[in-house]
């Protein structure tokens, strides 16, 4: 907190704060844990024993350019009320040394927390019990993101149906028998936050699009359900009672008096689950906006099946304040059933990214000074008059036969906290006790956790859902045929129930029917559907899912159809298929989109992070073209357009099986459909491409693009019906060469071309014959047509369209397709036969890198002098497609590499031309990094940052992730010889007088200072 403070919004102490705030009747703020305790709060849970986690970002935006952001100084703080008077007075650093945490989730024995930059979640002990987790495992490993640190997966909450949610990611995890389970899922949401409320129903908000609630009618593992009128007129608009307009959105987002017109900022909702607050308030969201300096009570009304939303307050909020450091970024209710809120209480809110020089809000926050607020943080308990508060719990000293009581507790927090304790337990003993309760106890909600306990134990029995089914409350019946998901397919003893259900009174029942027979493919699933649509016509929440609960059915189904297409055609693509689906919907969507058609930028629409991939022609086309990519990463413009993520990172650094298994996904998805990339290909394509120097650019990857040949100097022969040979290339896609006969093996169709070719690839086309297909094919080659080779490709036919892809290293004058396969009732036919190719004469153009790797530094540095355009230069250093500032001049986060304006020792010219060509030539000490080699095998490789006797913590200098290392893990380290900045970073140059400028604008620059670069960047960013 030291430091300089701002003159036009000063800092308020927690009890100034408080007084500034507009509070409802009957309501009151108390402070419950305040700096100097906890600085840059951003979330708060709780264990079984009602200790207080705190999610520290003590590194977000501590100056108004957000430098050193990813520094790993942040931490997740734990917390006690040692003496029960509702203030937190017993504090520890339960985890420290962390790169932006944004996730946190207590388990039974440990916590997982999550960090910016990575989809990875890590399981933090404290053995010892001193409030310091001294043990630290990957828990889950997903892989790192890189995208802007407001757009990254938050949130990781337990739901009531035992599976883990977040945002911003296609899949949810589970915990079972010891193991992390991952399940991909059809639709993803949200931004920073989510909640569920006492039956599982999760609230998603986005602030980029500015919706405080999304995706709430259903859960979303059915996919995107949503209703028209689910949010009340003028739902969006807010009633804030500050007046500092600092909005990304600009003069459109305020009003005349400075105030915020709608939610820009929504996040960290919660449901209110407690037993604290009057009864009115029980099942209310409340959106904190920290903008807006409020935070929104919201009612969740049920209008026959359809959540509609509305204000509590005509034209007011739950709280409000004026005071411009009130940042309400989080919200729970808490194990003394009192609903808690987080405030970041600071200056600036928004990421570097939207505060950036010359923007709008950069002009606003400098004129109310709010980057000199930083290092504060505030958590407050809302008291109601009639509050008095519940105990503190200590379900993590209970066994699962006493944490089975709590299940019927009057505040959620306990009912939802001993549901989980109890399944991570896995103690089956209490399964007896809980299907008692199940059916019988007086508590529907109780009930409720009784049966999603039993399905996390994996004990439910047909005899319970049975008695579900017919419960009273609907709340239980709806759950019971969702919990039955995974029997409806198989067990027809829950028939008749189902079709009571049905005819349930209740619309909730009935849509979740709707749902459940089709996720749980119910054989009767269509019949049931309809039965319920034409019954309850009149009813609009489920006209309006209905189309949409078919549409998102059909479309789960025609995925499965294909994959089980795919698995009957080729085994071997499918599973590979699977396997990359995993992958690419965890580390890909957000650039690239789950749809395949690039990732807007959820803040400025017409902005697209990466190029698209379905119809992509480097994805359908050759392999030897997206090997390559994978491997090697791709910089400069696609299709004449810079794209806002940069440069691809090479994906070399994972085995073959992975690079494969992503191809294969992204070639067969999206209306795509090409051949197998198997991990040999991708082993033969790295091992041929060892010699490349950085990443390729797309027209250097022409070369892997084959042409079609020239089809009129064929010389053509065949098995049979020598005749019609002609007709396989006349260019009609209506005539055919056939064999006139049935199918059988030995057949064959042979191509002499007039001088030697570099066949890449072939197509079989026979779609006016849909049927008549080789069943099976090979394909040899020859240079005289007398001594063939072995198979250079071999397959099994499975439609009118075989794409056939050949690796052959020498040209050929001869190639010969044979048909191995039987097909009594029908003849082979080819329709029209499509060779692609180069001629035997063409080589890969050489790289901008490779050109010059040879020359002598000395002479280019001197040439650079003299013929370098230093404004030239500036204009490539800046250009997004050459990546130069992402790392040394980064408009917003870390700086990832060296200022190059500073003044540094031993920088020359020549330096500067080697530093450029050859990053790994001489590495500064503080760019060094560190390689490590594990007991198992296992190499890794960054920046160090900090070291301890029991740990050694790198930094990768892509991401700024975090990766630690457990000293007894290491086998040895040495410093590193391989720079952090890839080689090859001119490749996107045209040209060798663009390297001679951007030189000549590294030797202007250097030792001149952040201001002389500022002045040559004017307008270049």
């Amino acid at each position: 907190m030291a430091g300089e403070v701002s003159s036009k919004a000063p800092p308020l102490s927690p009890a100034e704060s408080i007084a500034t705030m507009k509070v409802q009747p009957g309501y009151r703020v108390v402070p419950v844990l305040t700096e100097p305790d906890i600085s840059e709060p951003v979330a708060a849970v709780w264990d079984g024993n009602g200790r207080m986690y705190v999610v520290e970002m003590r590194t977000y935006m501590q100056d108004i350019d957000g430098k050193n952001q990813l520094k790993p100084t942040s931490r997740v703080s734990r917390h006690e009320d040692t003496n029960d008077d509702g203030v937190y007075d017993k504090h520890t650093v339960f985890a420290d040394n962390l790169s932006l945490p944004r996730m946190v989730l207590p388990l039974l024995d440990r916590v997982i927390i999550g960090e910016t930059n990575t989809l990875d979640l890590k399981s933090y002990q404290d053995t010892d019990d001193d409030g310091v987790a001294d043990k630290v495992e990957m828990w889950c490993e997903r892989g790192r993101v890189g995208n802007n640190l407001e757009h990254q997966t938050s949130g990781l909450i337990w739901n009531i149906d035992n599976w883990l949610y977040a945002t911003y990611t296609h899949e949810r995890i589970r915990f079972t028998n010891g193991k992390v389970v991952r399940e991909p899922m059809p639709h993803g949401s949200g931004q920073w936050g989510l909640t569920h409320d006492d039956v599982g129903r999760i609230y998603y908000s986005t602030a980029g699009g500015e919706n405080p609630a999304m995706d709430f009618q259903r859960p979303i593992i059915y996919g995107k359900l949503a209703l028209k009128g689910e949010q009340a007129p003028g739902f969006r608009e807010v009633f804030p009672i500050d007046n500092v307009p600092d909005v990304q959105g600009g003069l459109k987002r305020v009003r005349d008096d400075n105030s915020l017109t709608v939610f820009t900022a929504c996040c960290g909702q919660s449901v209110y689950r407690g037993n604290q607050m009057p009864a009115d308030f029980n099942g209310d969201l409340l959106i904190p906006e920290p903008v807006g300096r409020l935070v929104r009570r919201a009612k969740a009304t049920n209008d026959q099946g359809r959540i509609v939303l509305s204000n509590a307050y005509d034209q007011a909020e739950f709280i409000a304040a004026t005071d411009p450091n009130f940042r309400p970024v989080n919200s729970a209710t808490g194990p003394d059933g009192c609903l808690y809120l987080v405030d970041m209480y600071r200056g600036i809110i928004q990421e570097g990214n939207w505060v950036r020089k010359g923007s709008y809000l950069r002009g606003v926050v400098q004129e109310y000074e709010l980057e000199k607020n930083v290092g504060r943080g505030r958590i407050f308990r809302i008291d109601h008059e009639t509050t008095r508060r519940g105990p503190q719990p200590r379900m993590l000293d209970e066994t699962p036969g006493q944490l089975v009581a709590h299940l019927s507790h009057a505040n959620g927090w306990w009912r939802s906290e001993a549901q989980k304790l109890i399944v991570l337990h896995g103690d089956r003993a209490v399964v007896p006790a809980l299907q008692e309760m199940a059916v019988s106890n007086s508590n529907p909600l109780a009930r409720l956790h009784a049966l999603w306990t039993l399905e996390g134990l994996d004990s439910v029995t047909a005899e319970v859902l049975k008695k579900a089914f017919a419960d009273a409350d609907w709340r239980v019946r709806s759950a019971a045929v969702r919990v039955a998901e995974p029997l409806l397919a198989v067990d027809r003893s829950l028939d008749a129930d189902v079709v009571l259900l049905s005819k349930d009174s209740q619309p909730d029942v009935l849509i979740q029917t709707m749902l459940s027979v089709g996720r749980g493919q119910h054989p009767a699933a269509d019949q049931i559907i309809n039965q319920i649509v034409s019954a309850n016509r009149d009813n609009e929440a489920i006209a309006g899912l209905s189309d949409q609960i078919a549409a998102n059915r059909a479309a789960a189904l025609a995925e499965q159809r294909k994959l089980d297409e795919m698995r009957r055609r080729n085994r071997e693509l499918a599973e590979s298929v699977e396997r990359g689906a995993k992958t690419y919907k965890t580390l890909c969507t957000e650039c690239h989109g789950p749809d395949g058609k690039g990732q807007h930028s959820p803040e400025l629409k017409d902005v697209v992070l990466a190029p698209p991939l379905a119809g992509s022609a480097r994805v359908r086309g050759h392999k030897e073209r997206l090997a390559r990519i994978l491997l090697h990463g791709l910089v400069g413009p696609v299709d004449e357009k810079t794209y806002a993520a940069g440069l691809m990172l090479p994906m070399g650094a994972h085995d073959d099986e992975w690079i494969a298994d992503v191809a294969n996904f992204v070639r067969n998805q999206w209306g795509n459909e090409s051949p197998i990339v198997s991990p040999a290909d991708v082993a033969r394509i790295r091992d041929t491409s060892k010699r490349r120097i950085g990443p390729w650019t797309l027209s250097e990857l022409e070369f892997y693009a084959p042409a079609e040949m020239d089809r009129s100097l064929w010389k053509l022969s065949a098995s049979h019906n020598s005749g019609s040979l002609t007709l396989a290339i006349d260019g009609n896609a209506k005539t055919r060469w056939d064999t006139k006969t049935v199918q059988k093996p030995g057949m064959w169709f042979a191509v002499e071309f007039a001088e030697p070719q570099r066949v890449m690839s072939l197509l079989l086309e026979s779609k006016a014959s849909p049927k008549d297909y080789p069943r099976g094919y090979t394909v040899e080659v020859s240079v005289d047509g007398k001594n063939w080779s072995a198979p250079v490709a071999k397959g099994t036919g499975d439609g009118p369209n075989i794409n056939i892809e050949l690796d052959l290293p020498d040209p050929i004058r001869h190639l010969r397709i044979t048909q191995t396969g039987k097909a009594p009732k029908l003849y082979w036919s080819i329709h029209e036969l499509t060779i692609q190719g180069k001629a035997p004469g063409e080589k890969p153009a050489e790289s901008m890198a490779q050109v010059l790797a040879d020359a002598d530094p000395s002479e280019l540095a001197a040439e650079a002098r003299e013929l370098g355009n230093a404004k030239a230069g500036a204009v490539l250093f800046f250009n997004p497609a050459m990546t130069c500032a992402n790392c040394h001049e980064p408009a917003s986060g870390p700086r990832l590499a060296p200022d190059l304006a500073a003044k540094r020792e031993g920088v020359s010219d020549r330096f500067l031309v080697e530093a450029v060509l050859h990053p790994s030539k001489e590495i500064r000490k503080e760019f060094a990094q560190e390689l490590v080699l594990t007991v198992d095998g296992t190499t890794v490789m960054g920046f160090k940052d900090s070291e301890s006797d029991d740990v050694l913590v790198l930094r990768d200098p892509a991401s700024g992730k975090l990766i630690e290392v457990a000293q007894d893990d290491i086998e040895f380290t040495k410093t590193g010889t391989v720079s952090a900045m890839p080689a090859g970073l001119v490749n996107p140059l045209s040209n060798r007088q663009q390297f001679l400028d951007l030189i000549r604008f590294l030797m202007e620059i250097d030792g001149r200072g952040s201001e002389y670069l500022k002045s040559m960047s004017e307008g270049l960013r």
